[in-house]
């Protein structure tokens, strides 16, 4: 972040929000001096199909891509998990930078296909939906505001692919900001709806072997040729996750449940339960034999 001549940080953002039809001043091609000096110092959130693109394009899964390109942050004060794209060793650059550039451009987030837009939604008091608006993000160290090309918010979007992307990820968006916006009504989610929430989101492959499990035939009623659409087609896997966010976090019920569900959970309960004394007690035998086993050595 720049100062102003009497030290004080000042903001790269400038405050005026802006409409899809709206105009604003910017090109960044490689013939720019200052090409690839906003990939040297990057903090980029990722979304849920950044990491689909990302990890499709580099032939891994989403868990791999996760534990080697990414860093976990928490998105709010309750811990809603969140991930960020990691720089190179020692260094704020990206990890994908290259000295040609980008080494993933056809598959970059959204955040660096924005730039040097921002966007942010917001829902008005009482109003059921959230509404975009656009900002223009100047550094000083961008000389892509003084290029000779004027466009619109619009054209911009779809020139840069960003449309797409928002498109895809807009439910997510909705539930993150649904999220912070019911504050105390919604309250912390559980554990179990965190680890619910990382998987929809992030781990793509984990949520269809999921999705393909057994335990979940039990719970969703499902049509067999939807399900097998899900299987395939990593969109929709991703916006049925996001449907099955809905319905956890906020009650929201678009998937139908089967009518025995709720019966054969409990039953599964009491089975564990009445299991549960055995399997503490040779739990604690075992601990017990390790115990003394060290105090052999």
């Amino acid at each position: 972040m720049s100062t102003d001549p009497s030290g004080t940080p000042t903001s790269p953002i400038i405050p005026t929000q802006l409409g899809l039809d709206d105009k604003f001043q910017f090109r960044c091609h490689k013939g720019i001096t200052c090409f690839n000096k906003c990939c040297e110092n990057i903090d980029i959130t990722l979304t849920p199909y950044d990491i689909a693109r990302l990890k499709n394009r580099f032939g891994i899964s989403s868990r791999e891509f996760i534990d080697r390109f990414t860093v976990d942050f928490a998105m709010d004060g309750h811990g809603m998990p969140g991930l960020k794209l990691r720089t190179r060793e020692g260094s704020t650059a990206c990890v994908n930078l290259t000295p040609e550039g980008c080494g993933v451009y056809s598959d970059r987030p959204a955040a660096c296909r924005y730039y040097a837009l921002g966007m942010v939604s917001m829902r008005k008091k009482d109003s059921p939906v959230d509404e975009d608006s656009y900002f223009v993000v100047k550094e000083a160290h961008c000389l892509g505001h003084f290029e000779p090309q004027v466009q619109t918010i619009r054209d911009y979007r779809r020139e840069q692919g960003v449309d797409l992307y928002d498109e895809i990820n807009r439910e997510w968006r909705r539930i993150i900001l649904k999220k912070r916006s019911s504050g105390p009504t919604v309250g912390r989610p559980s554990e179990r709806s965190f680890e619910l929430f990382f998987l929809a989101s992030y781990d793509v492959d984990g949520f269809r072997e999921f999705v393909r499990s057994p335990g979940f035939d039990e719970v969703f009623d499902l049509d067999p040729a939807f399900k097998e659409e899900l299987m395939h087609d990593e969109v929709k896997l991703l916006k049925f996750g996001f449907r099955l966010l809905r319905q956890v976090l906020f009650g929201e019920k678009t998937i139908a449940l089967k009518p025995d569900a709720v019966e054969k959970r409990i039953e599964r309960y009491r089975r564990r339960n009445a299991q549960a004394p055995a399997d503490k007690a040779q739990a604690l035998a075992d601990a017990q034999d390790r115990l003394y086993e060290s105090l052999d050595d």
